[in-house]
């Protein structure tokens, strides 16, 4: 227990960076937590921080030593959040916001059976592509595609996807081949607004090389599912999830190219405000979408 709030005193200092903040913080005085850190050190043999008049810096131990005391903390207290849970009855408004395409395709069928297990909810869906704040905005759960930004929400994976670029057989019957990534700057392309790519596309190759072509879109779409129906009415090549296209490249109403080269995978996860006192609803949200999602119907 005395190594456990020595932990705590010791991370909330690197947190903070300063005795003084991490004495409020902990709500103890400077004199306990300066005296848990020095024990902490003590007991460790090494010295954790480097301590001048006008700042702390960590040492090489410290900083390796931080982040697994950070990582024991998190899971503690996911520990006592799930333990609390369990007792806690899912009941009452569980407001979500969550991708339009996504949310139409792979959520919405999922919506009925987690109202049949859990009567006393009351769900209420947002579709947006727009990152909302979930906070700010009064949501209790998020669902997030792609790289996560620097933030204090809680994080858990359900599933993994793959761009896939494609355009449809009319479209490649009346246009130039697609041989090299090259080739698609010649090409009509279909862009989505939301893309962190903008107009320069990057790829890893088959030897995991990055190589990034330019591409002129004459369609910019804020909607996955406005530039699949570009896709489909031939009108020139889209990069988008496998969620959304690969009933469409299984049926032959679209046809993937280059394969050989490929985009980071899409990490799809469930995010909240905070582990702190998580309510049943959420918790159970979160272990049902988890479930849902262990084998994915895109992959």
């Amino acid at each position: 227990m005395d190594q456990l709030r020595q932990i705590e005193a010791f991370t909330a200092v690197v947190q903070h960076g300063s005795f003084v903040k991490a004495a409020d913080r902990l709500e103890l005085s400077k004199a306990v937590v300066s005296r848990l850190v020095l024990e902490l050190e003590a007991r460790l043999g090494t010295r954790l921080l480097n301590r001048t008049t006008r700042r702390l810096s960590l040492t090489d131990s410290g900083a390796a030593y931080h982040e697994r005391c950070k990582q024991i903390l998190d899971d503690l207290a996911e520990a006592n959040a799930e333990a609390s849970a369990t007792a806690a009855r899912p009941t009452g408004k569980l407001r979500i916001n969550a991708p339009l395409s996504f949310g139409n395709l792979h959520l919405a069928p999922l919506w009925g059976e987690f109202l049949k297990l859990y009567p006393e909810v009351e769900l209420d869906i947002t579709l947006s592509d727009r990152v909302v704040d979930l906070v700010e905005e009064g949501f209790d759960l998020g669902v997030r595609i792609g790289r996560l930004q620097a933030t204090s929400l809680v994080a858990r994976r359900l599933a993994s996807d793959r761009m896939v670029l494609c355009a449809s057989p009319g479209y490649l019957a009346t246009h130039s081949p697609i041989q090299t990534l090259q080739d698609l700057s010649e090409h009509s392309v279909i862009a989505y607004s939301y893309s962190s790519l903008g107009a320069t596309w990057t790829f890893d190759d088959a030897d995991g090389k990055p190589e990034s072509v330019t591409v002129h879109p004459r369609l910019w779409a804020n909607s996955g599912d406005t530039c699949r129906a570009a896709a489909l009415a031939d009108q020139g090549v889209i990069m988008q999830p496998a969620f959304l296209v690969g009933e469409d490249v299984r049926l032959g109403q679209l046809v993937e190219l280059l394969p050989h080269y490929h985009r980071p995978l899409l990490d799809i996860h469930a995010v909240y405000p905070s582990r702190k006192h998580l309510s049943g609803k959420v918790r159970a949200m979160v272990d049902f979408l988890a479930q849902a999602f262990m084998q994915p119907g895109w992959a």
